[in-house]
């Protein structure tokens, strides 16, 4: 099946609001072998959303919206989808009921009259329900096997309903042999781009007949394999051997798959081992904290963290010497480790961390230049440090800098076995 996505609504247009759906839409759709041909952003007025559907369901008779069926005079997309069918507005007495006791039973009132828009629907259509929601999905489709999914702009709104009703219906739509389209992700951290692809060497271009995409960001390169025409175990299978041998190439530079986000995966592993960790940061400024700290369930082993920001606070809280700082410089190699230390001592963790560096875009020297970062890492006692210069405007220095330092903390669980003095605590 080839689809087109349309999303619909100025603040797309004007940058105000990241399309962040049609993303999720082609990730989701292509498990089903359901490829996405093109995507096209138009804003509320009806004749650009008219448009907008009417060329794509010319190209492939199959469309999905999402956007514009709120309450208010912009949320345009059912009357002008409705009108390349042919079709008038009805109001749906369900719908409607179901609204004024949603609202009655949230807000405490009468529902407003301007609301009553989104019970308005085209003749003849399927209603989707939206658990997540007040907007309802639509399902419009005509004699000649044409169709338009109207679905919310609401990114949680508009996943939720995916899930629950298009792809089912989808699925029961397609043949159960059919190709699939299926990807694999390998999560790597620290190495270029350009090194991956030295290390990976004849496979840099695809694996056994597989597609190889790098996807550079700040948490790492992603290396994105993509199996376009095998059924859905074939796939499978070709995509994890294609995986492995991919792995053996980089193996010490990739920390996870998919969606693995490095600083859930390092509290699992600290509390595998009945560790805790806490943090002292400097130019992130409790980036690395929040972090760790965004993971459900991670004050089992998180303790809390310092933001030493100033050198009279990296001395006065951490215990950093002050004549360290003066010979060194706040941003060197004995100042992290002495902030990883003195953090972990404080907390009485297991682990401590330290990160100070100069995230721009002033106060870089051609001996640090901007982007210089140095980590250090206090196992038990064990201290190791690293320094990167780390590319980017400040705010990419400041995450990359926190990904630095989850990646160091792999690195040193990759080799506790060689780590004396480590005990772990609860």
């Amino acid at each position: 099946m080839n689809l087109e996505i349309v999303t619909i609504g100025d603040e797309l247009l004007l940058g105000f609001t990241i399309d962040t759906n049609a993303a999720h839409l082609a990730r989701e759709l292509a498990g089903l072998g359901v490829r996405i041909v093109r995507r096209a952003t138009c804003g509320d007025d009806a004749e650009s959303i008219k448009a907008a559907v009417q060329g794509a369901l010319a190209r492939t008779g199959a469309v999905i919206t999402t956007g514009g069926l709120g309450p208010t005079a912009d949320d345009m997309t059912k009357p002008a989808i409705a009108s390349i069918f042919g079709k008038g507005m009805v109001m749906d007495e369900a719908i409607l009921t179901n609204l004024r006791e949603r609202w009655h039973k949230r807000f405490g009132h009468a529902l407003p009259v301007s609301n009553e828009q989104q019970a308005m629907v085209p003749e003849g259509c399927t209603i989707l329900p939206n658990r997540h929601g007040s907007a309802p999905g639509i399902w419009l489709e005509d004699g000649d096997g044409r169709w338009v999914i109207m679905l919310p702009g609401v990114p949680r709104e508009m996943r939720g309903m995916l899930a629950d009703t298009v792809i089912p219906t989808l699925r029961d739509r397609l043949p159960t042999d059919g190709p699939v389209i299926r990807s694999k992700t390998l999560r790597t951290a620290n190495i270029a781009e350009s090194a991956l692809a030295d290390r990976l060497g004849e496979l840099a271009r695809g694996v056994n007949g597989l597609s190889l995409a790098y996807l550079p960001g700040s948490d790492g390169v992603d290396l994105r394999l993509t199996s376009w025409d095998k059924d859905a175990r074939a796939a499978t299978a070709a995509l994890n051997e294609a995986g492995e041998l991919v792995r053996a190439k980089i193996e010490r530079f990739v920390y996870g798959e998919g969606d693995d986000d490095l600083a859930a995966l390092m509290l699992a592993e600290c509390a595998a081992r009945e560790a805790t960790v806490a943090v002292a940061e400097s130019c992130t400024g409790g980036l690395l904290g929040m972090r760790f700290t965004a993971v459900p369930g991670s004050s089992r082993t998180f303790l809390g963290g310092t933001i030493a920001y100033a050198n009279a606070v990296k001395t006065r809280e951490l215990g950093v010497p002050p004549e360290v700082i003066a010979e060194h410089g706040a941003v060197s190699e004995p100042v992290a480790r002495a902030m990883a230390t003195g953090v972990r001592l404080r907390f009485g963790s297991t682990i401590g961390l330290g990160i100070t560096g100069i995230a721009g875009p002033d106060g870089g020297t051609p001996e640090k230049p901007v982007g210089t970062v140095w980590v250090g890492v206090d196992i038990g006692g064990d201290v190791h440090a690293v320094r990167a210069v780390l590319p980017g405007d400040r705010h990419e220095i400041r995450w990359r800098a926190a990904q630095l330092a989850l990646d160091r903390l792999r690195l040193a669980f990759r080799r506790e076995e060689h780590i004396e003095g480590w005990t772990a605590r609860g």
